[in-house]
């Protein structure tokens, strides 16, 4: 090929790559394609097809080179089955008028109008049934734009057995560069694409093999196989077609020298001879009378005798040959032509020469050596495809079918059932992850229910180690606690005790968490407060002591906030402090329930060493006071709204006159109400007391 051609070829083929680019900019903005962007896109490449028709090298009466078949092949692969179609059909019909109308390539317009159409439908096809709208890779693209072309040429023979001759030669003038250009071409546009979509090659070349999918496994060892057995074949082939072509022609050659061996010796007349050789018309085998002294070519040689002079090396070299089978042979006069020769001598003087160029009879292997190569090829490819369509039906989209219904399993799904019976193996597969899963579905009941068992003895213990009796030898208090756990078991406590004869300690507390950790740490804290209280400390001593208790051995980083007040059940006085807790609710007797924003510390168990602030209520006779933890202002409902101190305040003074039962049963209820479907995801805790007089 010149550089023009090259050029040129290099050029039709960058701009489907440049088209392929531009559509696929705006074709992947949308997820979706209604059939009019189908078409648009076939319409589109169908242009390109027809182009290309008129772009190719043409020679006289044949269009030697395009590369029309990228058009239908990247509409159909690439984008949608209707659009390689389209392209397909367009491009096609176009080559057959082009030839019909303008006689461009009218020798090969059948075979050329077909290929471009079955390139559309051989897309469309893959598109839908192999890739099922995956795209192809580059290597795979190259592959199939090769095998296409292939198909072209194969074409072109099996449509012109009546001119063998010219459609050898259109093969072999064409068949390599527009095999490479159209695979070069077809993998150039799967490259485009990839890029702009952001995906990276499936090749597995820089993929662990455990990641690899057994698809591109199968694929690239059954292509493999594929072509080693089509390279052994050709190898077998090729030797076996040339030693079928030689010795035919060594008998052939042999059979023309007896013959004409024989005339002279049935006769002794070497005039007939020279007349029969003079007269001989057999295809290209030139059979001649030589003086084997001169050289001179007496008789016979056609068109040999116009460039073929026997010197003294030729004629020693006919003198050994004389006689026997036929050899092959090179005349030095003659150059590096190998000629299939046999000599007989006629008399002293006088040889019989047979001659056929070797390039005559490798034309006849190399004409069948085409043909059977490029429907080895097709066969082959065939083959190939039915194998991978075969694996992926039989194997490949069964394994994903068990693959889907594991993850589901591994998901949490255990009522998922395994069903791939299409063979004996995935029977077997499917009805072992079933009793499998039905054997782990057992054991993870069996654990659930001794969980739940023990949840239940905690909560049980839990429940226990919370005051239950509110009916205190003080007559002047009225006093009322309950918790509701978000889990089996919580990590919220209250706690009410004397200490000493006067006073009363009253503690709401929430550890950070939920759960049994939560409710381990509670009990640890639960533990601490009463121990100090009971020791006479102050509020404010105890909380420091118990902070300094807590943080030894606090690997899990929890902490917890707490409200502690000690009353004095004759006088009313109340010493508090605060540990990071919500604030309380007060009430004074000829007033309403308000938030008492009193001085926070810092919660427990966060940094060791900490002082807390401490203050004092004077409570009166009449006064209420609520404290509760943060699962009261921030349960959620449906709409993931706070339930908030706001709410809380104003529904504490709706009933702000019933006894502290009431009054908290009526909280929790309206909470509940709040909440509505909404899980309950924080523990609630809430205490209420109302002082009724000073004990004298």
């Amino acid at each position: 090929m010149s550089f023009e051609t090259i050029l040129k070829m290099t050029l039709a083929t960058a701009g489907y790559v440049l088209v392929t680019g531009l559509l696929w900019f705006f074709w992947m903005k949308k997820k979706k394609h209604n059939r009019k962007d189908q078409i648009l896109v076939g319409l589109v490449f169908g242009a390109c097809s027809v182009a290309a028709n008129h772009f190719g090298i043409v020679q006289g009466s044949f269009l030697i080179l395009n590369v029309r078949d990228i058009g239908p092949l990247s509409a159909g692969l690439f984008f949608s089955p209707v659009s390689g179609i389209i392209a397909g059909l367009i491009g096609g019909i176009e080559r057959y008028l082009a030839a019909e109308i303008w006689g461009i390539g009218s020798f090969t317009k059948v075979a050329c109008s077909m290929s471009t159409c079955l390139a559309g439908l051989l897309a469309a096809f893959l598109n839908k049934k192999i890739h099922q709208g995956k795209r192809p890779s580059m290597p795979l693209s190259f592959f199939i734009g090769a095998v296409t072309e292939v198909f072209h040429m194969y074409a072109v023979i099996f449509t012109n057995r009546d001119n063998i001759s010219i459609a050898y030669y259109i093969v072999r003038s064409v068949a390599l560069p527009m095999i490479l250009f159209t695979a070069f071409g077809l993998a150039f546009c799967s490259g485009v694409i990839m890029r702009l979509s952001h995906e990276t090659s499936d090749l597995g070349l820089r993929v662990p093999e455990e990641k690899i999918p057994i698809t591109v496994l199968f694929q690239r060892a059954l292509l493999v196989v594929t072509i080693g057995l089509f390279v052994f074949n050709f190898i077998v082939s090729y030797n076996t077609n040339t030693r079928m072509v030689a010795e035919s022609a060594e008998s052939e050659l042999q059979s023309i020298c007896l013959q004409k061996s024989y005339i002279y010796e049935s006769t002794h007349n070497l005039d007939a001879l020279k007349k029969n050789l003079n007269e001989s018309d057999e295809a290209s085998i030139s059979a001649m009378l030589i003086d084997i002294d001169t050289g001179e070519i007496v008789a016979g040689g056609d068109s040999l005798t116009e460039y073929v002079v026997f010197d003294a090396n030729d004629r020693e070299v006919l003198r050994n040959c004389a006689d026997s089978e036929a050899v092959h042979i090179e005349f030095e006069s003659v150059g590096d032509i190998e000629f299939l020769c046999c000599a007989s001598s006629i008399s002293g003087q006088y040889y019989l020469i047979c001659l056929r160029e070797m390039f005559s009879v490798y034309l006849i292997r190399d004409s069948q050596m085409y043909e059977n190569t490029l429907s080895d090829i097709l066969l082959f490819t065939v083959m190939y495809m039915l194998v991978v369509m075969l694996a992926d039906r039989l194997v490949v989209r069964n394994l994903h079918r068990v693959n889907k219904s594991l993850h589901k399993i591994t998901g949490g799904d255990l009522n998922e059932v395994v069903w791939v019976h299409t063979c004996k193996e995935f029977t077997d597969l499917s009805e072992d992850i079933n009793r499998t899963v039905t054997a782990l579905r057992g054991y993870i009941d069996e654990a659930e229910q001794r969980m739940k068992n023990e949840l239940k003895l905690a909560a049980t213990i839990q429940e226990a180690s919370l005051p239950q009796n509110f009916d205190l030898p003080a007559k002047n208090i009225d006093i009322h606690a309950l918790m509701t756990p978000a889990k089996e078991v919580g990590g919220d406590f209250y706690d009410f005790f004397y200490v000493g004869v006067d006073c009363l300690c009253l503690v709401i507390a929430d550890v950070s968490g939920k759960g049994v950790p939560a409710s381990l740490f509670m009990m640890r804290a639960k533990t601490a407060i009463k121990n100090y209280t009971r020791s006479g400390m102050s509020p404010a001593e105890v909380l420091s002591k118990v902070n300094h208790t807590l943080c030894e051995g606090n690997d899990a980083e929890m902490f917890v906030t707490v409200w502690l007040g000690i009353l004095n059940l004759k006088t009313g006085q109340m010493q508090c402090a605060n540990a990071g807790h919500e604030y309380p609710v007060l009430m004074r007797a000829d007033g309403n329930y308000e938030l008492l924003k009193d001085r926070h510390g810092l919660v427990l168990a966060a940094m060791n060493g900490i002082k807390f602030p401490e203050y004092e209520i004077q409570m009166n006779p009449g006064d209420r006071i609520f404290v509760y933890t943060d699962g009261v202002p921030e349960a959620i409902n449906e709409k993931e709204e706070a339930y908030g101190t706001d709410r809380l305040v104003s529904r504490l003074n709706r009933v702000k006159n019933y006894p502290q039962d009431y009054i908290l049963k009526e909280i929790l209820q309206d909470i509940r109400n709040f909440a509505g479907t909404a899980e309950q995801f924080d523990d609630i805790t809430m205490m209420g007391l109302t002082y009724k007089d000073t004990v004298g």
